[in-house]
């Protein structure tokens, strides 16, 4: 079947589609107050791909009564055009995505509709910009309701004028009421971008984290040490590089850099959906390989840093102290001393929920796997055990029952997910999978707390689907 010509073309299938696969689509919500003041039914916090793709299950499953918040103005959403300074994704080109298998919404529609099948037949991978570009395309031709430039703070507990559940929700607009919440705010969403505590004492100006801004233009002539070897790493140092820095040394604590990367292992559809089913001793046991080897770095990666002459990786040789020196940082590492005038980690998250504003009012009572789980002596590892312990349904759980049993109606869906479900909230290829199961954690509990309405409602159903005929009606 030949692909649409224009993208107008593409978006008339893509409304076809979407009406011929709209079933069931009965309204089985009502509106809800608080206080008098207007009850979503969701809200989700985060309008990169994760808040977007469930945003879209949502809608499908006739959550209408639904709204996606982002910080960020329009078009920064995400990591694409923001702090991921890669060249294209590291995803395979034919991936599926928040389409939710749908293929009029997929990428390569997209793609084809705008620069023709054998544009996208040549291309090896897909630039981060053109992903971004096809994200604000599904947003609008999907109808997700989002609002750009809204910050959002601490969920608390709170109840509808009918007595049922709900979330309050502090906003940079002002308070939002929501029954459920999704917390898609992507890798920091149950944690904090991480350093090494005596680089992060440095003053600003001689260091940052790879997920900030950085002025690369100022690195022009300047020495840049960069710690981490993962691909992170690598597209930061390549960034330092073609700004024109005179000396870039990469910086892995391993003996033998990682070349593997296992996240094209587990992209299969059992893995996918259900890892998050299998005991806990086997889900801690992938989940622990896959987090302790990191992310791998490909091969365009490495050769963007290796064609220049200025650049070393260093092995073997993590940073153990750092101090300031006149205009420079010093870093010591087990094979002694290293002088730079910027430092760059690539050094990932952390999982802390007492960092996140919106756990303000329930961080101490969400458990992590730390407080479900003791793995084998062989497999311990403290980073893996501070993610948080997620219910089926992707909601948190309470680390002491009874405390904060309202955390139940705030699911997560982000990197934070990974101990408990794979790469859930951390993949692309995974999206298709996640989203829908996150929404239909989300659908059970309101159609859960709805069970008497919804019983009174059937009692009171009286629609007559046929007229009988009086006289062709005996008893005897």
């Amino acid at each position: 079947m030949p692909a649409p010509k224009t993208l107008a073309e593409l978006e008339q299938d893509v409304r076809r589609d979407l009406a011929l696969t709209a079933h069931p689509s009965a309204p089985w919500l009502v509106p809800k107050t608080s206080g008098g003041k207007p009850v979503l039914d969701c809200l989700v916090i985060g309008a990169g791909q994760c808040g977007l793709a469930v945003a879209h299950a949502l809608q499908r499953d006739r959550v209408d009564n639904l709204l996606v918040v982002d910080r960020a103005p329009y078009g920064k959403e995400g990591p694409w055009v923001t702090y991921a300074r890669m060249r294209t994704l590291r995803s395979w080109k034919t991936q599926i995505g928040p389409d939710l298998k749908l293929p009029s919404l997929c990428y390569q529609a997209w793609h084809e509709a705008q620069f023709g099948a054998d544009h996208f037949d040549r291309m090896t991978w897909i630039p981060k910009e053109l992903w971004q570009d096809y994200l604000l395309w599904f947003r609008r031709i999907t109808g997700v309701k989002v609002r750009n430039g809204v910050a959002a703070g601490a969920i608390t507990p709170s109840r509808t004028d009918d007595g049922l559940p709900c979330l309050r929700v502090e906003t940079s607009d002002g308070p939002m009421l929501a029954r459920k919440v999704v917390l898609a705010t992507g890798q920091e969403g149950v944690g904090f971008w991480w350093m090494p505590e005596f680089v992060a004492a440095l003053p600003r100006h001689l260091r940052a984290h790879a997920a900030e801004e950085i002025d690369f233009a100022a690195l022009r002539g300047k020495r840049v040490a960069v710690l981490g070897a993962g691909a992170s790493a690598f597209d930061n140092a390549a960034m330092a590089l073609e700004a024109g820095a005179a000396d870039v040394q990469l910086f892995c604590r391993r003996a033998e850099p990682m070349v593997i990367q296992p996240y094209r292992w587990l992209t299969f559809a059992g893995f996918l959906k259900h890892m998050h089913q299998m005991p806990d001793a086997w889900r801690w046991r992938f989940m622990a390989k896959v987090l302790g080897l990191r992310e791998g770095f490909p091969q365009d990666t490495y050769s963007r840093v290796t064609r220049f002459p200025n650049f070393l990786m260093r092995i073997g040789q993590p940073w153990t102290a750092a101090r300031a020196e006149g205009a420079e940082a010093v870093v010591t590492t087990p094979k002694g001393e290293h002088r730079a005038d910027f430092l760059i980690c690539g050094t990932g998250v952390r999982m802390d929920p007492s960092a996140v504003p919106e756990l303000a009012a329930c961080a101490g009572n969400i458990a992590q796997w730390h407080d479900r789980y003791t793995p084998p002596a062989a497999e311990a590892d403290e980073r893996l055990g501070c993610f948080p312990y997620l219910a089926a349904d992707s909601s948190f759980e309470e680390k002491r029952p009874g405390e904060t049993p309202w955390i139940r109606d705030i699911h997560l869906f982000g990197i934070g997910t990974s101990m408990s479900f794979g790469p859930a909230g951390s993949s692309i290829n995974a999206l298709s999978i996640a989203a829908p199961r996150v929404a239909a954690g989300v659908t059970r509990g309101l159609f859960e707390a709805d069970l008497p309405r919804l019983w009174d409602s059937l009692l009171a159903y009286d629609v007559k689907q046929v007229e009988l005929d009086p006289a062709r009606l005996a008893a005897e």
